[in-house]
């Protein structure tokens, strides 16, 4: 149990990441319709500016980690919100309107420049970085000697992922912007009719989108110590498929999905292969998406005629 205890945990912290990710994902299909294959390389831009920032304010002579740590949050969304928006207004807002594979096929290539940018920009090799949030609290030992823990950046992982969410929920539910995004989300041109301005509001949908990903690349490289061009790309993929397995366009089926996805990884590993982790996880989507077709928490689309 307190092997199970553990892995408990690390699964939880796992699923926040995969949760943030993947509500960028459920959000611009939510609205636009499409999937931004993209994203998971806007997480993995986060996860380089996070990097370069924490460097830039040791290498000034800060050294009070809290305030390093806020400093960098804001920057790393600030700057990764501004790659939302470009990325919106160069590579999917000319095609919006253009037959349904377009808006595809320029998401890929976007995630491809993003990539090779970054591998460019950034080289090769994975970036480490010393451990920034320290220290922990011992649970429980057990008779064998195993000892649960809890560390402090599982903590900061975890509360940030709930206020996050508070947060995205009450801007959705309970603002201006909130009710011009579900306008859209069910007649873009009705909205326009009834004064939404819809182009500001999808642009707007890109850079919350791009900013949660930017959270989610700075508790990555918290997390693990490390950073590299392609982890975008795996990332990004388990995100999408813990959008899909919540049900894609509802934001508790996002974050539903990614803790059910981190959860799958880490107990297969823990108690199996640790090599087919990820066919595990695929193999539980493919059960649940027969059985549910729409998701754990998706809503079955009606025509509009």
């Amino acid at each position: 149990m307190d092997y199970f205890a553990q892995q408990l945990i690390n699964g939880l912290v796992l699923g926040s990441i995969y949760g943030l990710i993947a509500i960028g994902y459920t959000m611009v299909y939510g609205i636009v319709g499409m999937i931004n294959f993209a994203h998971g390389d806007v997480f993995m831009i986060g996860g380089f500016i996070a990097l370069i920032s924490f460097l830039v304010l040791v290498s000034v002579g800060l050294t009070a980690v809290p305030v390093i740590l806020l400093i960098v949050l804001l920057v790393s969304m600030a700057i990764t919100a501004l790659y939302g928006w470009t990325i919106e207004r160069i590579a999917y807002r000319p095609l919006r309107h253009s037959f349904r594979l377009a808006p595809m096929l320029s998401a890929i290539g976007m995630s491809f420049v993003l990539t090779n940018f970054s591998q460019v920009s950034q080289g090769a090799r994975v970036k480490p970085v010393p451990p920034i949030v320290t220290g922990g609290y011992t649970l429980h030992e057990g008779e064998s000697g195993f000892v649960v823990q809890l560390s402090n950046i599982q903590i900061v992982v975890v509360i940030t992922t709930i206020v996050l969410l508070g947060l995205f929920t009450w801007l959705v539910s309970r603002t201006r912007l909130g009710r011009d995004m579900r306008a859209c989300e069910q007649d873009q041109t009705m909205a326009a009719l009834l004064g939404v301005d819809v182009d500001r509001t999808i642009s707007m949908t890109f850079v919350i989108g791009a900013a949660l990903a930017a959270v989610a690349g700075m508790m990555y490289l918290l997390y693990y110590g490390l950073v590299d061009f392609f982890m975008g790309f795996v990332a990004g993929i388990k995100a999408f498929t813990a959008a899909v397995l919540g049900g894609i366009g509802s934001l508790p089926g996002a974050m539903l999905g990614g803790l059910a996805i981190g959860l799958i990884e880490t107990f297969w590993s823990a108690y199996f292969s640790v090599e087919y982790k990820d066919v595990a996880a695929f193999s539980i989507l493919i059960v649940v998406l027969i059985f549910m077709p729409t998701g754990l928490l998706g809503r079955p689309e009606v025509e509009k005629v």
